[in-house]
């Protein structure tokens, strides 16, 4: 497409392209997947400021109830779509589509999608390169897609981690449970996960700078969204700072060095995720415990550092090195007066 097409001829294009698409779809697909195929395609239109109507989500979310070759169907024909359109909006809308299935689609579902195959480097989407050069907006929008696709991608990583999605964390009495789950993990295990979340709010923050897009109604939603998961690991983050610091004095030299590095990430996507989420109540209880976990980091570290001076250890520097090597911490052990 020549970049200075007018909007107008290249919205009647994609309007063509749908049309004919679903009557593709509708007269040369199997029986069995033809109305699956048409319901991707109406939840993916090429439409650049609208998001997909709800009844277009639920009607991809219902084959989700069915069969587990009827949800094998519905996200090969999802995948599809997204790794096969060159228009931003689309790919968007894809994303949008399956953000939500991870988000509120049934376990069938979210289980096909899990298994879907890696390829094109670290981003299973494979979107990294995703590029629409059509006009100067779908510029812009290529680079949400590519940020989108990492945050969706994210998210099934941390739900990996922890061992359930972030949208089953809702609810007192599984809020309860979680606490109680957490409580039972190895010191090794739950820095795991800790660093996981970390990572979805770090990418959360490689938004990118055309934050005036969010005018878009598409952009505006799937901001909504992220900011929606946001909440939710920043619950889950709380609940596993507190966990860490009360076992605060049962880490070993590294787990309170990795413990402090994941704490500072946090603290260099505050004023990001801020900008970001404007609109939002703001979280200080999580911030607070931020900075008193790291205020308690470190006058641990420099009471060991104490204690290993005045006792003059002569096998405790390679194990200081590796809190120096992430911290620049640095130590002088004294030799032994003989």
């Amino acid at each position: 497409m020549l970049m200075g097409r007018p909007r107008k001829l290249k919205d009647l294009i994609g309007f063509l392209k749908d049309k004919a698409s679903i009557i593709k779809a509708s007269l040369l697909s199997k029986h069995n997947t033809s109305s699956i195929h048409v319901a991707v395609l109406r939840a993916t239109t090429h439409d650049r400021a609208a998001p997909p109507p709800e009844y277009r989500i639920a009607a991809v979310l219902s084959f989700g109830h069915g069969t587990r070759a009827t949800a094998c169907a519905c996200i090969e024909g999802l995948m599809d779509r997204l790794h096969n359109t060159r228009n931003a909006s689309v790919a968007l809308k894809c994303l949008f589509t399956i953000h939500n299935i991870v988000r509120r689609g049934s376990f069938i579902l979210k289980d096909q999608l899990s298994f879907c195959p890696s390829s094109g480097g670290h981003n299973f989407l494979n979107l990294s390169v995703f590029r629409d050069s059509s006009d100067v907006d779908s510029l812009e929008l290529s680079l949400w897609v590519r940020w989108y696709a990492g945050v969706v991608e994210q998210n099934l990583i941390v739900s990996r981690a922890l061992g359930y999605y972030l949208s089953s964390t809702s609810g007192p009495s599984k809020n309860h449970k979680r606490e109680d789950n957490i409580s039972m993990l190895l010191n090794l295990d739950l820095l795991a996960q800790t660093n996981a979340l970390v990572g979805m709010v770090e990418e959360i923050c490689r938004v990118p700078d055309s934050l005036h897009l969010q005018r878009n109604d598409l952009v505006y939603e799937v901001v909504r969204l992220v900011g929606e998961d946001y909440r939710l690991v920043q619950y889950e983050i709380f609940l596993r700072v507190k966990d860490l610091q009360d076992r605060m004095g049962s880490l070993n030299l590294g787990e309170a060095a990795d413990f402090l590095w994941g704490l500072k990430r946090l603290e260099n996507c505050k004023e990001r995720t801020a900008e970001l989420f404007a609109n939002r109540k703001k979280n200080d209880a999580l911030w607070e415990l931020i900075s008193e976990a790291k205020e308690g980091l470190v006058t641990m570290k420099e009471s060991r550092e104490k204690r290993l001076l005045t006792i003059g250890m002569r096998d405790e520097p390679s194990e200081l090195n590796s809190f120096q090597g992430r911290n620049r911490w640095v130590v002088t052990v004294l030799p032994v007066q003989r």
